[in-house]
């Protein structure tokens, strides 16, 4: 995401390193990347495992807790374009701070605060820094290995991400049960101070880009291949979100509904395979492995539509959704990144918004599709939009998810 001048390599390794160090990646900086994903997954889906707890402590329904998690989306949604744009002359760990700060703000106020207006507020701040935060990770990551790198080191920051999901949300929700749920808050407030410490020490800052080098969004957005990497995330989370978002009355409707933290369970560690699998091989078959994934995820939603009440099939099938979604993230950013090359950032700011309107309208879309057909409509919709996912990789074979692998784009 970020521009690969060398004066923006001030503070970094040399312009010219031994290979040897060139073929190490800088772990300890990379891992700081994956726990600030991991604090901003665990920031928004926390509540949704502490909604009874949160209720009672803040005096409101827990249909208006379950809000806290939207009024996230909706930080993220807006801020992220605008925020990204009016930053891109600021130097970026400074800006990355920032974004670390605000989550130590947003929740400490969470789990000092009595009032829900105020835990709304913090709320929609967490989101404002969700979405600065996940602008700038993918670059970031991106900027302190060679080309030839990119792809594993985008793989190793996007990590925090599925762990957050299988591990820290579930660990998260038992701290909360036991202890409190302001102590779960309290938690990630202390984990993001120590992040903020870990990123000064080992981190490396970059420039920001100079005004004469500054793309506009509409130019940004007109950069071949950008569109059609943007289409790709948008259509490939809204199908992976009408069946996760409601994945408890699709188990229903199999007569698996007591198995739904089981499912949920074997999703996210398969995941982390599917990020494994992804960042290993990424660099030299980013396009192949896109392909795969959709085609994948394809084949484990027609399993579920054909055979979803055979528990042995749809643990396989669950388990093949989860290693096709976990390398997703990693995939799109990198091709994104690699693709709009100086102006990653504002592209990643781009990949951001779509992101989160494709769970928005998950919710929306699958809502409505239960309500008025029932689950058995939401195979053919999955369907449908991971064909044209499928069709708009396929047809950006020379921008956007090339044939041959493509180095990034300098300044």
């Amino acid at each position: 995401m970020k521009n690969s001048t060398s004066s923006s390599r001030q503070g970094s390794s040399p312009a010219h390193p031994p290979s040897a160090d060139r073929e190490r990646l800088p772990l300890g900086a990379l891992l700081a990347l994956a726990m600030a994903g991991f604090i901003t997954i665990l920031t928004e889906a926390l509540p949704a495992g502490l909604l009874p707890q949160m209720a009672q402590g803040l005096a409101v329904s827990q249909a208006r807790i379950g809000q806290t998690v939207t009024i996230y989306a909706i930080g993220s949604l807006v801020a992220a374009i605008p925020l990204v744009a009016a930053t891109r002359g600021i130097r970026r760990r400074p800006l990355l701070l920032a974004a670390i700060a605000g989550f130590v703000l947003a929740n400490t106020v969470t789990a000092l605060s009595s009032s829900y207006v105020l835990t709304m507020a913090a709320r929609f701040l967490a989101g404002v820094s969700a979405g600065l935060l996940w602008a700038l990770l993918a670059g970031y990551a991106a900027r302190m290995v060679p080309p030839h790198q990119q792809g594993r080191a985008i793989a190793v920051a996007m990590v925090g991400a599925p762990l957050a999901l299988s591990l820290g949300v579930p660990a998260g929700t038992f701290l909360g049960a036991l202890w409190g749920w302001r102590i779960g808050f309290g938690i990630m407030s202390g984990l993001a101070l120590v992040l903020m410490v870990w990123v000064r020490l080992r981190v490396p800052d970059y420039a920001g880009q100079g005004r004469g080098r500054q793309l506009s969004l509409r130019r940004v957005f007109l950069l071949p291949g950008v569109r059609p990497v943007l289409f790709a995330v948008l259509a490939f989370v809204l199908a992976h979100n009408i069946l996760y978002i409601y994945i408890a009355p699709f188990l229903a409707s199999v007569g698996m509904a007591g198995r739904t933290e089981l499912v949920l369970l074997v999703f996210g560690l398969s995941s982390l395979f599917g990020i494994w699998v992804v960042g290993t091989l990424i660099d030299r078959h980013l396009r192949t492995l896109t392909l795969a994934c959709i085609a994948l995820f394809g084949l484990a939603a027609l399993v579920l539509g054909i055979a979803g009440g055979v528990p042995a099939l749809l643990y396989l099938a669950v388990g093949a959704w989860g290693v096709a979604f976990g390398g997703s993230p990693t995939l799109f950013q990198t091709a994104l990144a690699k693709t709009a090359g100086d102006a990653a950032d504002v592209a990643q700011s781009m990949l951001v918004t779509a992101w989160n309107t494709a769970i928005a309208a998950g919710g929306g879309v699958g809502g409505a599709l239960l309500e008025r057909v029932g689950v058995a409509a939401f195979v053919p919709v999955l369907l449908m939009l991971l064909a044209a996912t499928l069709a708009a990789v396929r047809a950006a074979r020379t921008h956007g998810f090339p044939a041959s692998p493509t180095r990034w784009r300098p300044a």
